[in-house]
């Protein structure tokens, strides 16, 4: 049985006689495959799970799809209840900020300024402050994050570390089509052409990492990626593409790296990322 919870007082009852370790996933709802994997890496995790529904407008910027975003809550309460979740947490904007818009917010540093936070500026901003404030109010023993949102879960972990909150952040491997299209809520938004258009990105990102497994090196490996994305003849216009360390700091000369893209398909902007291992480079005629 899956409760819904709707305000803080509830909430409170509900933790205070709560037994056992606590894994927590918070979404925006519009639940697919992706989260699903989430819930169940939170169900290893913990004896209770508890998944949070809530679309935060922080994070929205003016011409955002805030208005836009799918709410099918009945359908998500339904992906939850088969996934085991004990607790739904689903509060209104009325009851997460009573006193409207926070004055204090979490500043996620020069890299929420970066990437995603370049092209939506205040978007990390309000993803870290959402985030804080939830951790604060649920106590979990972990939380679970997807790895697809990337820099966000590298932000949200560097968040916890700085300000010593008691939580292990624990991130799950992207979710994926059999065709290589990371599933993410926006896919909804795209017509048959546009979904063709849109695995440019994870072409781009497949190129890029068997490029730096073959040992061609960092520079190689993008330039691979940018052949693959072929901007300009693919219906998906390139925001970014990068090769990072795992940190989302410079790329090193070898071992673990992180690949990440940016593109519009139509009017959804669609992000993608894969973990790419650079080889040493290979002797001539080795």
């Amino acid at each position: 049985m899956t409760e819904v919870l709707r305000t803080r007082a509830e909430l409170a009852a509900t933790l205070a006689s709560l037994p056992g370790d606590l894994a927590v996933v918070m979404t925006m709802g519009a639940l697919h495959s992706g989260h699903e994997a989430l819930l169940r890496a939170a169900r290893e995790r913990a004896g209770t799970v508890l998944a949070t529904i809530f679309v935060n407008p922080l994070q929205f910027g003016p011409n955002e799809d805030f208005d836009r975003y799918p709410r099918t809550f009945e359908a998500d309460l339904a992906i939850c209840r088969a996934a085991g979740v004990r607790y739904v947490f689903a509060p209104s904007r009325e009851e997460l900020y009573p006193d409207g818009e926070p004055m204090v917010r979490v500043d996620p540093g020069s890299l929420g300024e970066e990437l995603e936070g370049a092209s939506r500026p205040g978007f990390f901003t309000g993803v870290l402050t959402v985030v804080a404030k939830l951790l604060n109010l649920l106590r979990p023993d972990v939380a679970i994050f997807g790895e697809k949102d990337y820099q966000q879960l590298t932000l949200v972990r560097r968040m916890v570390r700085d300000l010593e909150l008691d939580v292990e952040i624990v991130g799950v491997p992207t979710v994926r089509e059999p065709d290589g299209l990371a599933l993410s809520s926006r896919n909804r938004y795209l017509s048959a052409q546009e979904r063709t258009a849109a695995l440019r990105l994870s072409a781009a990102l497949r190129a890029g990492a068997d490029a730096a497994g073959a040992g061609r090196g960092a520079d190689a490996a993008l330039a691979a990626a940018y052949r693959a994305f072929g901007e300009g003849t693919t219906g998906a216009k390139l925001d970014y593409l990068v090769l990072t360390a795992p940190d989302l700091g410079p790329a090193p000369v070898t071992g673990p790296a992180r690949m990440l893209v940016a593109a519009w398909v139509g009017s959804t902007r669609l992000i993608d990322n894969m973990p790419v291992e650079l080889a040493p480079a290979t002797a001539p005629g080795g």
